[in-house]
């Protein structure tokens, strides 16, 4: 009877030990061996303004009397006028001394130039500067919750999971998802193991404004310890178990 009892409390110790922790394989980022998927690499493409993006302007001219004018719409220093345009569902923006410009679909560069090409017809020696103000991506699932500024372009999914804390232990790191909206149609879902080191420079690797990144939790979590304190005291939990176990059985038997 007792060599039983210790038979399978040493199979449970065996199979804590086996189950209890989180592996490199599991969890490590940039891993090159075998039995991960593959990615191949894509050229970086710029993101395209949607409907309801938000656009800084800023229009610069020595012209004193469209900054005066400017001045009285906008509150803004002299020459150096900044204000925020959304851009309607029609594709179009209203900007001062222009009619509605379409501006969905292209890039900050090819609307920035858009925009300066359409005011210079107006103001000859017009400089104008585009930016986008909704620049933020949002985090959900085992990586927490939130929503970060995209403080540059090429943001890669490693800075992006930097900015939120990592991936927590027990998220599922096989099945990253990134939730991607476009322009006028349904969003795409991209789901990658980001655990291999093929994912740098993949359609994976960059973040864009409005994505939403998000991990689920692994299925085999609920076993394993976050850490080796948590680990050793499950160890000793279970030696604990045995010994009164054993005890409890030797009293019986005398």
């Amino acid at each position: 009877m007792i060599r039983r009892i210790t038979t399978y409390c040493i199979l449970l110790i065996v199979s804590l030990v086996m189950v209890g922790c989180y592996p490199h394989r599991e969890v490590g980022f940039l891993q090159t061996r075998k039995g991960l998927p593959t990615y191949e690499p894509q050229e970086y493409k710029p993101y395209r303004l949607h409907r309801n993006d938000e656009v800084i302007y800023r229009l610069v001219t020595m012209d004193e009397t469209i900054s005066k004018v400017m001045d009285q719409n906008q509150g803004s220093s002299s020459g150096q006028n900044t204000m925020g345009y959304r851009i309607h569902a029609d594709g179009t923006v209203d900007l001062p001394f222009l009619k509605p410009l379409p501006i969905v679909g292209l890039t900050l560069k090819e609307a920035q130039k858009r925009i300066q090409d359409s005011m210079r017809v107006v103001i000859p020696d017009a400089e104008v500067r585009l930016a986008l103000n909704n620049k933020t991506f949002s985090v959900l699932g085992d990586i927490g919750a939130g929503q970060y500024e995209v403080y540059k372009d090429k943001l890669t999914i490693f800075q992006a999971l930097a900015m939120t804390g990592d991936v927590d232990i027990r998220g599922n790191r096989k099945k990253v998802r990134i939730i991607r909206p476009v322009d006028n149609q349904e969003p795409i879902v991209l789901e990658f193991d980001i655990r291999t080191n093929s994912i740098i420079g993949s359609e994976y690797y960059y973040i864009y404004p409005n994505d939403l990144i998000y991990v689920e939790r692994s299925k085999g979590s609920f076993f394993k310890v976050d850490s080796y304190t948590g680990f050793l005291g499950l160890i000793t939990s279970s030696v604990n178990l045995f010994i009164s176990i054993l005890n409890y059985t030797t009293l019986i038997n005398q």
